[in-house]
């Protein structure tokens, strides 16, 4: 593997984000996190993102909303991280919402850890 993929954390929880981060940084992703959507659209301006596990329901700005933002961008390089979407309560959402707004995938909470991985690879795969 080249240089390793940049994964972008989007979760508000400290149990879910520290876990999650542990299991992709085992798998050499280097691993950036946000804890609202304020510092989500911060960490997209300023590094080079290969893909973004989005929580639905952070502070500031919810996943949608970024995930909207984001893809409105005039940067292609960010208009087009693959974006997946990571929620407890999908059921407030359909697929043509996700679909709507831009989302790549989705993975229900709680998470299946071996499916996280296998649907990051998938997306930072070149």
């Amino acid at each position: 593997m080249a240089d390793s993929k940049t994964i972008l954390i989007a979760e508000d929880s400290s149990v879910i984000l520290n876990l999650t981060k542990k299991i992709l940084e085992l798998q050499n992703y280097k691993i950036l996190t946000a804890k609202n959507g304020g510092e989500v659209m911060k960490q997209v301006g300023s590094n080079k993102i290969d893909v973004i596990l989005m929580d639905l329901n952070i502070p500031v700005k919810s996943g949608m909303e970024c995930t909207r933002e984001i893809r409105k961008s005039e940067n292609k390089q960010i208009a087009n991280i693959p974006i997946i979407a990571v929620t407890g309560n999908a059921n407030n959402y359909s697929m043509e919402d996700f679909k709507e707004a831009g989302i790549n995938a989705y993975l229900p909470k709680p998470l299946d850890f071996d499916m996280l991985v296998q649907t990051v690879k998938q997306y930072t795969a070149e």
